[in-house]
């Protein structure tokens, strides 16, 4: 963390004595602090002044401009300009239809969750109120999930649910103004895999980076843990993980080691994986 920390420093130092905003093509993958404004040489509307021809990222600019930029985490529409709420390393992904524009966000190490629908997450049950489930998601207040939102429930039929008890689930209303509402089934009405975790395991937290990282579908380090021992595993976007293996020993080991994984090279990371499976 020292040489992100150090590059932070000299970013603010940078950001204090020019004041001027910074093109996103030129910091990918650097550290952005919270406050800068983002440029983009796409766009189409008025150069900056000394900006070299690139011009302000403009995500109101009506029929002049096509181009669709997709803000993600980190990144904040504040009127035509994009803002940097966010200190994190700058990462952009290529649009998939050739439509243009793309996907920027902030890659930070933040642990505090905010709600987004369509998020799958672990839940803990923290009370039952009439009809409704509390749901403690790490957030800023709970999420409520209603007896109904299970496969196969009914008035009659209701799930076995007990506070204190894992939920997996995903969000259907997330925002500012409303409490965030989760249900376990999909749109028909399946439950695909969601609903109550068993009650053995280990439920443990990471950060939210850590989890975007293991969700990616070239990740290294899944395959790499699926290899050692036979496993069952969960991953909530709000940085919690739950896993299960044979003995409470392998369930601790592969704790240990997927957060032992986001400060590894990989390098360190193999010779680990070599190491634990030669014992």
């Amino acid at each position: 963390m020292a040489p992100v920390m150090a590059e932070a420093a000299s970013v603010a130092a940078e950001s204090l004595g020019g004041g001027r905003a910074r093109a996103a093509r030129t910091v990918l993958d650097q550290v952005v602090l919270p406050g800068e404004e983002l440029l983009l040489p796409e766009q189409e509307d008025a150069d900056v002044p000394g900006g070299a021809g690139e011009k302000l990222l403009r995500l109101n600019a009506g029929a002049r401009s096509r181009v669709r930029v997709v803000c993600g985490p980190g990144l904040r529409r504040c009127g035509d300009r994009l803002l940097v709420t966010k200190c994190g390393r700058l990462r952009y992904k290529e649009p998939g239809s050739g439509s243009g524009g793309g996907v920027y966000w902030v890659d930070s190490q933040q642990k505090r969750y905010v709600p987004v629908k369509g998020d799958h997450v672990i839940g803990i049950v923290t009370a039952k109120s009439g009809d409704i489930f509390k749901i403690d998601i790490g957030g800023s207040e709970p999420a409520s999930l209603s007896y109904l939102a299970f496969e196969g429930a009914t008035k009659r039929n209701r799930p076995n649910v007990q506070v204190g008890d894992l939920i997996y689930g995903q969000f259907v209303v997330a925002n500012k103004d409303m409490e965030p509402e989760m249900v376990c089934i999909d749109s028909c009405g399946r439950a695909n895999g969601m609903g109550v975790i068993g009650q053995d395991g280990l439920l443990f937290k990471v950060t939210l980076g850590l989890i975007r990282k293991l969700l990616a579908p070239d990740c290294e380090i899944i395959q790499e843990v699926g290899k050692l021992y036979p496993l069952e595993i969960v991953f909530g976007m709000n940085g919690r993980i739950w896993v299960k293996a044979k003995t409470i020993q392998q369930t601790l080991i592969l704790a240990n080691v997927l957060e032992a994984c986001e400060h590894m090279t990989s390098d360190q990371r193999k010779q680990i994986f070599a190491r634990l499976a030669e014992s």
